[in-house]
């Protein structure tokens, strides 16, 4: 039997009819779950949230509860909520999608949590591109206000707080935390050392502040509405809830695609729900969450015990179950979800240029290591592309990686490193093989290739 989605962040995504006014949202539900919210006690929501096991959809995978249990509660400053809709991963296109088409389903979601750890004023930060999305995030806020659902006295609870939609400027590094944070308070987007600067105790002006991004903040709805417990049985131990897989690449059928943690393989999403390969074409690897995150080489076996289970594992990369912690038992991570898929048609070397081209322009400078590497890495790649590299880059590409890896304030180094560090390690050979036939043509760059995403 063919996989099945269970769609409950997606449920009205594409739905013929659903539209992203209020009118619709209030006629499918919309707002009920708030309402019953604000009839209990911020703490009792907060726990209900850390029972449900949720972990943060940004990437990170942080367990939402518990941050928000970091957050200092005794300094008496204003807390503050912060949407984190900054979403520019290559491959990542999940959240957008909630904007764009049921913008009150987030809205909603940011009520609850905002009265939850009692913000007063929450921000939803978007990236400067999203120029659509952040015009429907204002009309729906709009939309909130006018119906009494944010700003003054909400329901006639007697609690307060507004929304405001603040536009980026189009960089990578703000959807970092700490470096949106920067960014929201007017400053060049330069992430913060952590610790001491943990936004749950000095984030935004240097009050306690919850980042979470699009799809965590929706989700938290759904867990009021079920409560906790029922929402943790959903899924897999320590990966609760269902994830969006964002599938982009040499599929027949890309798309999005929301699936119960644990629930399914990477085999059965790619071939029962994506429409398998291209004609004539055979996978041959993939990105599994996100470009940051390490790639996966069709054919290779990956082995161990599995952390929840105990049992002997030997997969290949279509036997992965699609939770974090088997991803995490292979190498990798389930990051954003965003599945980036290559065939055999695919040149790995073109591949990591393409990544390093992004994160060379994409690093914010701050960081030696991450400065001077993330540019030199640019520059080798395209220089290999170009037909002009030379056997030992091979191994100089991957000393630059190591170089920068846990070497920086942020995770920019890692996302960085990890690409170069996981090609080097699976198409070494592929590099080789190139750079030995540069001279008869096939080392050179193929501008007749298939798009990637």
């Amino acid at each position: 039997m063919a996989i099945q989605e269970r769609r409950i962040i997606y449920k009205h995504v594409d739905e013929p009819g659903y539209t992203a006014d209020i009118d619709c949202y209030l006629r499918n539900g919309g707002y009920e779950v708030l309402k019953k919210a604000l009839q209990a006690k911020p703490e009792d929501l907060c726990k209900e949230v850390f029972d449900s096991g949720l972990t943060g959809r940004g990437g990170a995978g942080f367990p939402t509860g518990m941050k928000w249990k970091f957050l200092d509660r005794k300094s008496g400053k204003p807390i503050y909520l912060v949407c984190n809709a900054d979403e520019s991963e290559p491959g990542t296109f999940k959240d957008r999608q909630i904007i764009y088409q049921d913008p009150h389903q987030l809205i909603e979601g940011m009520a609850i949590s905002a009265y939850a750890i009692q913000a007063k004023q929450a921000f939803i930060y978007i990236r400067g591109e999203f120029i659509n999305g952040a015009r429907i995030l204002e009309t729906a806020i709009e939309e909130a206000r006018a119906k009494g659902f944010i700003g003054e006295d909400i329901c006639g609870s007697g609690y307060s707080c507004d929304i405001v939609v603040h536009r980026g400027a189009g960089a990578y590094i703000c959807g970092e935390e700490t470096g949106l944070i920067e960014s929201l308070e007017g400053k060049r987007g330069y992430p913060r050392i952590k610790p001491p600067y943990f936004p749950a105790v000095l984030g935004l002006y240097q009050c306690p502040t919850i980042v979470n991004n699009v799809e965590t903040l929706s989700q938290v709805k759904h867990i009021i509405e079920m409560g906790g417990t029922e929402f943790a049985k959903i899924g897999v131990k320590g990966d609760t809830g269902t994830h969006i897989f964002g599938v982009s690449g040499h599929v027949q059928r890309p798309g999005y695609y929301e699936i119960e943690a644990g629930s399914a393989t990477f085999g059965e999403l790619l071939y029962d729900l994506c429409g398998g390969p291209l004609p004539g074409r055979k996978f041959k690897a993939l990105i599994p969450g996100g470009s940051s995150t390490k790639i996966l080489r069709f054919g290779e076996r990956f082995t161990g015990k599995h952390p929840n289970t105990g049992e002997p594992f030997d997969w290949g990369v279509e036997d992965i179950p699609l939770d974090a912690i088997s991803l995490r038992a292979c190498g990798t991570f389930l990051g954003t979800g965003g599945s980036i898929v290559m065939d055999d048609s695919t040149d790995m070397m073109e591949v990591i240029a393409n990544l390093m081209a992004f994160y060379g322009h994409e690093s914010c400078g701050q960081c030696t290591p991450c400065r001077e590497g993330s540019l030199w890495l640019n520059k080798m790649t395209t220089r290999m592309t170009c037909g002009h590299a030379r056997p030992e880059d091979v191994d100089l590409m991957k000393n630059i990686a190591d170089q920068i890896e846990g070497r920086t304030i942020c995770a920019h180094g890692e996302a960085v490193a990890w690409p170069v560090q996981s090609h080097y390690n699976k198409f070494k050979d592929e590099y080789l093989d190139k750079i030995a036939h540069q001279g008869d043509g096939r080392g050179r760059y193929n501008p007749n290739g298939y798009p990637l995403i």
